[in-house]
């Protein structure tokens, strides 16, 4: 990323484009104080036909690919997917230079996949075009079981909301968890979404309230620095062990554990960015018996130590380190 200027993001959109998805980017990324300059282009350069019915004019020309630092491509109306991309797109893709990075939004994998971009890759997609995808480009692995891939160089995501998902996760990417909290808080959004998490959670809001798991989830957000068990965390949704297994699972497309891991070590790296704490003191502070199993999980998340993570995501006063 430059340091000196905003990180372009140009948004590509087509005919028969969901307004929503379109207006992600802009919105996600407009919240991150700066960092990033988001513009709007379309193949031909003219307006386009939303599947809404109404039209929306591009805020650039599409030679704005070519600048781009990320392209993200957004979906369009099922009816109009097409298996090989039309000259248009075809030249507008062409542009973007080969350090850019390059997402899809939902149906825009299949743009991706229209030109030859995706072959022997890992990609997810809505979960009711999947199967259509495998018919159209076999040689494409397609997971419709996650919120989105990170695939690098290239990134896709599921349907509507997961678009937000992985804007949130780019920021996180790129500026740490700190701004990305801070910008899913004034996008009123969950902070931190897991790409692995489950596209279709079976039931999301319970038929009565008192049934849900929300008010041991908050607990054990109070309470990361203690040795939490399912146990205690049944108790205090006030089930059965089995039964709050069950509903917390279908809540949240997690079992109780990987949701009480994933929210250590999104404490972890906040504290990382924010503090001067070393290794033990930040274990201690969300419940990790030894630093060694911390550092153990935070690499196999982060795919770097935390020492370097801290380096690059630091946000307060140079301290001490990671001890």
């Amino acid at each position: 990323m430059r340091s000196h200027s905003p990180h372009r993001v140009v948004v590509l959109a087509q005919d028969g484009a969901y307004p929503f998805e379109i207006g992600i980017p802009a919105r996600v990324f407009g919240a991150a104080d700066g960092a990033y300059e988001v513009s709007l282009v379309t193949p031909t350069g003219g307006p386009i036909r939303t599947n809404a019915g109404f039209d929306v004019v591009p805020t650039t020309e599409t030679r704005a690919l070519a600048d781009a630092d990320t392209v993200i491509v957004t979906p369009i109306d099922t009816s109009l997917l097409r298996r090989q991309a039309t000259d248009d797109v075809r030249a507008a893709l062409a542009l973007i230079p080969r350090r850019a990075r390059i997402v899809s939004i939902c149906t825009g994998v299949f743009t991706l996949a229209s030109v030859g971009l995706l072959a022997g890759r890992t990609i997810t997609t809505h979960w009711q075009c999947a199967e259509l995808f495998r018919e159209w480009y076999p040689h494409v692995t397609v997971d419709e079981n996650v919120l989105f891939v990170d695939g690098g160089d290239i990134l896709t995501s599921a349907g509507v909301a997961s678009g937000i998902d992985l804007c949130l996760h780019l920021i996180r990417v790129d500026h740490g968890a700190e701004l990305a909290n801070r910008v899913a808080r004034r996008c009123v959004v969950a902070p931190h979404r897991d790409g692995g998490q489950a596209q279709f959670i079976e039931r999301p809001v319970p038929e009565v309230a008192d049934a849900s798991t929300s008010r041991a989830r908050a607990w054990a957000l109070e309470h990361l620095d203690e040795p939490l068990t399912i146990t205690q965390l049944a108790r205090h949704a006030l089930m059965s062990e089995r039964t709050f297994t069950r509903r917390f699972r279908s809540e949240t497309g997690l079992s109780p554990r990987q949701w009480l891991t994933r929210q250590r070590l999104t404490a972890a790296r906040e504290l990382l960015e924010r503090t001067d704490l070393g290794m033990s003191d930040i274990a201690a502070a969300v419940g990790y018996a030894t630093p060694t199993s911390l550092r153990t999980h935070l690499v196999s998340a982060l795919g770097v130590s935390p020492t370097t993570y801290r380096r690059r995501f630091r946000t307060s006063r140079p301290g001490a380190g990671v001890r």
